[in-house]
């Protein structure tokens, strides 16, 4: 079953609906569920669909020679072509009325291996097909090789293509799609342990529940999340070992340059390379302080990627017991009772896509722009009545520029209730906001709900949410 990603295929249908050539790049990370889009964009229609391996610029046209044939004179047999123009021209003679789709998959296994491929395709775009009726779509994992070599201004192939898409991984809502019997609760965790990342989600069984796919999963030697993270990055790095160092020190809490190239050993251009690339593959981003977005003092990397994030946090402490056997044992015993605390990041994360949501449709009262987080220190008294310095931060604040408001809230992922201590606190951080935006709203959300002290709250402005409103 095809689910989600409405939008991209209404943006594929109607280039394809457009009279004569037209052109589209999508891109994302690996897992994402590009070629599962294309082969739901294409499955009734006439396409060449080839997927290019590592196997050399000879032998990749080699294989999508045959594909061609295949599809478009299967009479010919097992024909080759011996060059791109051979293989082009053999596509122009045999186009007719009918709209033919050409789907180049992993377009870097075979572009990066042949210098002219790209700009072969130029001419013939140029020339040959201009008016033709064909749609071609390249697609690609290897980001910085798309944006760089396809989509720039020095890409051979700047502004031939009529539409690109990032494709990227499904938010909170669209993750519950795929397991619609579970809970709220198993939703939002099941989004949690894999990041939204489409072949995850379609490895959990929905018949089983969450605890038993997280065993099989992540668990087992044989299970699919076992090795996952190593197998990607032996994809897309030369040298594991720095890489996967910076990320244990990301996944341990350590999110400035200088720090995680102290913790690896390695010098910060070193690190700020790795950093830039791990981005790049979508593993990896930098935070912000939302009100402070220039300021580069305040700038923390993360990991971007959830399933990441639940690997390095329990997988390398579990090895020797997986191995054995008994990891089943280990994630009752070791992970499970740490689940909500592992969730509480990701929790955040569905907050703030919640309230951008909504103050997008104006339900705050504010149209809201702008999502994120903000951190930095307060000044309060302690029992002794002395002020002191402390840290501070707002899980989640949503900006308006056009009105200068904001919309505040706190996240509460935990087997408790929120009580009036978190009330007045996040009361207080409003101070804490830039003086250009005045705070309109405070939104506490809530995993076990709130204690009665709230029952007699008189604030018009304070809004108290349950994990079942984020999925309504």
């Amino acid at each position: 079953m095809f689910i989600g990603r409405e939008r991209e295929l209404k943006s594929l249908q109607e280039l394809y609906d457009k009279d004569g050539f037209g052109m589209s790049v999508i891109y994302g990370r690996r897992r994402i569920g590009k070629s599962t889009l294309i082969t739901e964009f294409i499955k009734d229609k006439k396409a060449v669909f080839y997927t290019a391996t590592k196997v050399g610029a000879r032998r990749n046209l080699e294989l999508f020679s045959k594909q061609v044939v295949s599809v478009l004179d299967q009479a010919l047999g097992d024909v080759t072509f011996a060059s791109h123009n051979a293989v082009f021209d053999f596509i122009s003679r045999k186009m007719s009325q009918e709209k033919l789709i050409i789907v180049i998959d992993e377009l870097p296994y075979w572009a990066e291996k042949d210098e002219a491929l790209l700009s072969i395709l130029q001419k013939y775009i140029d020339t040959e097909w201009k008016d033709k009726q064909l749609m071609i779509i390249l697609c690609g994992s290897a980001l910085s090789f798309m944006e760089n070599k396809v989509l720039s201004e020095k890409s051979p192939l700047f502004g031939r293509r009529n539409s690109q898409i990032k494709l990227e991984a499904f938010n909170y809502k669209e993750s519950a799609l795929f397991v619609p019997d579970y809970s709220a609760e198993d939703k939002a965790i099941c989004y949690g342990i894999t990041g939204g990342v489409a072949k995850y989600l379609s490895m959990i069984d929905g018949g089983k529940s969450l605890d038993d796919n997280i065993k099989r999963l992540f668990f087992h030697t044989d299970g699919y999340l076992y090795d996952e993270t190593r197998n990607l990055l032996i994809q897309e790095f030369s040298d594991i070992a720095v890489v996967n160092n910076i990320i244990e020190q990301i996944a341990s809490g350590e999110n400035t340059v200088n720090i995680i190239a102290a913790k690896v050993g390695e010098k910060e251009p070193t690190v700020l390379y790795s950093l830039e690339k791990l981005i790049s593959v979508g593993l990896v981003e930098k935070k912000k302080c939302i009100t402070e977005e220039k300021n580069k003092k305040k700038t923390q990397y993360v990991i971007k990627d959830y399933m990441f994030k639940f690997w390095y946090e329990f997988i390398p402490k579990a090895h020797s017991v997986i191995e054995l056997g008994q990891g089943d044992i280990y994630y009752e015993k070791a992970v499970k009772p740490k689940l909500y605390s592992f969730m509480g990041s990701v929790f955040e994360d569905m907050c703030r896509y919640y309230t951008l949501e909504q103050g997008v449709q104006n339900r705050f009262g504010s149209f809201l722009t702008q999502a994120g987080v903000w951190w930095g220190t307060e000044t309060v008294e302690n029992s002794k009545g002395e002020k002191i310095s402390q840290s501070a931060d707002i899980d989640v604040v949503a900006i308006s520029e056009i009105d200068k408001t904001a919309v505040i809230g706190e996240c509460k992922f935990k087997n408790e209730k929120i009580d009036k201590g978190v009330y007045d606190t996040l009361l207080r951080r409003a101070d804490l906001i830039s003086r250009k935006y005045k705070v309109v709203k405070y939104l506490f959300f809530s995993l076990s709900g709130y204690t009665s002290w709230f029952d007699t709250l008189e604030n018009e402005d304070a809004m108290l949410l349950s994990l079942d409103d984020l999925y309504e």
